[in-house]
């Protein structure tokens, strides 16, 4: 899969079918959009394209707002190459791309920039400055331009559409388990392990402290059953988010207990994926009361994650 960034112009592509937008978490929405754009590239020879926006309009047009996300970047490039797209072009949004007009946009970027043949977008598409453009706008446009625009129907789960805001609200309320749902995969984030108070292991209970990148969505304080990726296997784990009230109330953390195993994690990079909260998190009146607890979230993170193994199968 190919990767560029900015107007790439006088790069010639093969029939190019395209889609738009930021695609922020790749759920089960995004991936019947791809999904459109790669097959429909294929039977034409062409090039399946995926435009992006880099970094995310909310970030220059609402900076006051705190906008936090499902997937990095990198994610995100693993998502689309595994759909099987061709490539990505992330579009650097300025103040410059947000003040085109719809049909400036269309002109410039779509059409004489990469020259599109057909597109693909959700009904409730909107482009160009202030969001002015509208879908029909688009396939009005599309009809002078010489482009094709197609319209794909939002998936609709669980009552409502899936769409990245409500897994964002999801995974905010701690509903980690229907937002594995409208993901189509458990929610999941990757750091790195940093050197903590080792705290843990002076309970007998190992810890590795994961440095989680601040624009990330990440569920409420708590203990929950996880399953954590290391070095492309998988391992059965207990995670605690929270402020570690029991002993100094300090920095919000990420802390991942590997059970059965006793591996030293120390720079290592993981992968943290949620599949279900035990409890919140509370205060202890010793180290002691709380390492018994542990002891009881471990038992019933193990019967929890064989219980999601077992539905898995079936």
């Amino acid at each position: 899969m190919k990767v560029t960034r900015g107007y790439q112009g006088r790069v010639v592509r093969s029939y190019p079918v395209a889609t738009i937008g930021n695609f922020d978490g790749h759920h089960v929405g995004h991936r019947t959009l791809l999904q459109a754009v790669v097959d429909t590239a294929r039977n034409k020879q062409g090039t399946a394209l995926v435009l992006t926006f880099d970094p995310h309009p909310v970030k220059i047009l609402a900076p006051q707002v705190d906008l936090r996300f499902l997937t990095s970047p990198e994610e995100k490039l693993d998502r689309f190459r595994d759909a099987g797209i061709d490539e990505v072009v992330f579009l650097e949004f300025d103040q410059v791309i947000a003040a085109l007009p719809p049909e400036a946009f269309v002109d410039q970027v779509l059409c004489q920039t990469f020259k599109l043949k057909e597109i693909f977008v959700g009904q409730h598409f909107a482009f160009g400055h202030k969001r002015a453009g509208k879908f029909s706008d688009l396939a009005v446009l599309g009809g002078q331009y010489g482009f094709a625009v197609h319209p794909v129907a939002p998936v609709e789960a669980h009552g409502s559409i899936v769409s990245s805001t409500r897994i964002r609200q999801l995974i905010e309320a701690g509903d980690v388990s229907l937002a594995a749902r409208l993901l189509g995969r458990r929610y999941a984030v990757t750091g790195e392990i940093t050197l903590g108070a080792q705290r843990g292991q002076a309970l007998g209970w190992r810890t590795a402290n994961l440095c989680v990148p601040p624009d990330r969505i990440v569920p409420p304080d708590g203990v929950y059953a996880t399953v954590t990726v290391w070095n492309r296997r998988q391992y059965d784990s207990v995670s605690y988010i929270g402020t570690r009230p029991t002993f100094d109330a300090g920095k919000r953390v990420l802390e991942v207990h590997l059970l059965d195993q006793d591996q030293d994690l120390y720079g290592q990079s993981i992968t943290v994926e949620f599949v279900q909260p035990l409890r919140d998190d509370i205060q202890f009146i010793d180290a002691n009361a709380l390492s018994r607890q542990i002891a009881l979230d471990v038992k019933s993170a193990r019967t929890l994650l064989r219980k999601d193994r077992e539905v898995v199968k079936e």
